[in-house]
């Protein structure tokens, strides 16, 4: 699955566009490396996302086939840590 649709899909961010756009900001990493909107993703990749105030790492543990309910969004991923970014 795409990143972009695997992040919307997940809930991690709302809307796929948005997650197109931050992406071509080289703001989300896979496994380290600076990710665009068609990577494909694999179980156990390593999802990194800047938002303004703080960076989200999450594991992919699921690949869906298609749109899932809420619930199930949550079990898609493993939260591996967040950093929250003091303002300066």
């Amino acid at each position: 699955m795409r990143l972009d649709k695997f992040l919307k899909v997940s809930r991690l961010i709302k809307r796929r566009t948005v997650a197109k756009d931050i992406a071509e900001k080289a703001r989300i990493f896979v496994n380290n490396n600076p990710a665009k909107a068609a990577k494909e993703l694999k179980i156990g990749d390593k999802i990194t996302i800047e938002y303004l105030n703080r960076s989200v790492i999450v594991e992919v543990v699921k690949i869906p086939t298609n749109n899932v309910s809420v619930q199930e969004a949550k079990e898609l991923y493993n939260l591996v840590e967040e950093i929250l970014h003091e303002k300066i």
